[in-house]
């Protein structure tokens, strides 16, 4: 699937998750306020989160999708890592302010909550993620932003599951504090998928090589390739989750130039990059042994 294709399809995807939870949030948001429950409060916040996010996240395809120019020479598809750092920060604060009130309402004693009306919004609420979550999967595994927006709606799954258990609870025993107590499990697990998404932007934002990408395993490749002497100065970094890129100097026998060589060589290399570490954008500097040994003295 070409990259203009995989954004169309992303952008779909997004537009109909933004729609169903927009949805759900309006149903939420008035059944917190019938049935005075702080969980289902809770996880309509989180939805609006989420909503907010989504709608990044769209933002970002949208912009990711323009082609490269003389000045953004590898195009804007960084622009998706900056909608899941924003994802993620959002996480984080829907987090916080649930806990805070979570541990308010323990500490007062509230009650009144309508558990029939809880349990009703809240299994409309996992029908429609559940919905959602099937239609963002697919594209959950190429792109970093699409993996933001699947995770808040898989967080908001597990939200109106934790939901229901508090209200079914409160429905058959009366113990009114499980409305509060889900409201800070749901809060609890906000905080491990912000910190996930928020490392993964953080490796891309540092250029540091994909957590799946072996560079010793790819200079050993290289080494192994006919013709190669060395490989040094390699560096291997994304423009995006699932967009790596790779650089390298490649020290050759002399007579790979001679022969007129170096051409095919540069193919075998791109080629093995391609077909063993799915990377798609690699550049190599050929260069003679003489050159390499005096070529630390311009890169000072």
């Amino acid at each position: 699937m070409s990259h203009d294709h995989g954004h169309a399809a992303n952008r779909n995807r997004l537009l109909i998750a933004i729609g169903i939870v927009a949805a759900v949030l309006v149903v939420e948001v008035v059944g917190a306020w019938i049935s005075g429950s702080l969980s289902l409060l809770a996880d309509a916040g989180h939805m609006l989160s989420d909503l907010t996010g989504l709608v990044v996240a769209l933002m970002a395809t949208i912009v990711a999708a323009r082609p490269a120019t003389d000045r953004q020479t590898f195009g804007y598809r960084r622009a998706e890592v900056f909608g899941a750092l924003i994802n993620g920060l959002i996480l984080v604060v829907v987090a916080v302010t649930v806990t805070i009130g979570a541990i308010g309402r323990l500490v007062s004693g509230e009650t009144g909550v309508q558990s029939g009306a809880m349990l009703i919004v809240a299994v409309i609420g996992l029908v429609a993620n559940f919905g959602a979550l099937l239609l963002l999967r697919p594209a959950a595994g190429h792109s970093i932003n699409m993996r933001g927006a699947y995770l808040e709606v898989f967080g908001d799954l597990i939200g109106s599951v934790t939901v229901i258990v508090a209200a079914v609870v409160i429905m058959f025993t009366g113990f009114q504090a499980a409305d509060a107590i889900a409201s800070l499990l749901i809060a609890a697990f906000i905080v491990p998928r912000a910190v996930m998404l928020l490392r993964d932007v953080v490796r891309v934002l540092s250029e540091a090589a994909p957590a799946d990408t072996d560079v010793a395993e790819i200079r050993d490749h290289i080494l192994g390739t006919k013709g190669v002497v060395a490989v040094h100065d390699v560096h291997v970094w994304a423009i995006t989750s699932g967009a790596p890129v790779f650089t390298a100097h490649v020290v050759v026998e002399p007579g790979v130039f001679s022969s007129g060589g170096a051409g095919k060589l540069l193919d075998e290399l791109s080629g093995c990059l391609s077909t063993h570490f799915d990377v798609e954008h690699s550049t190599f500097q050929l260069e003679p042994a003489e050159h390499a040994a005096h070529e630390d003295e311009f890169h000072r």
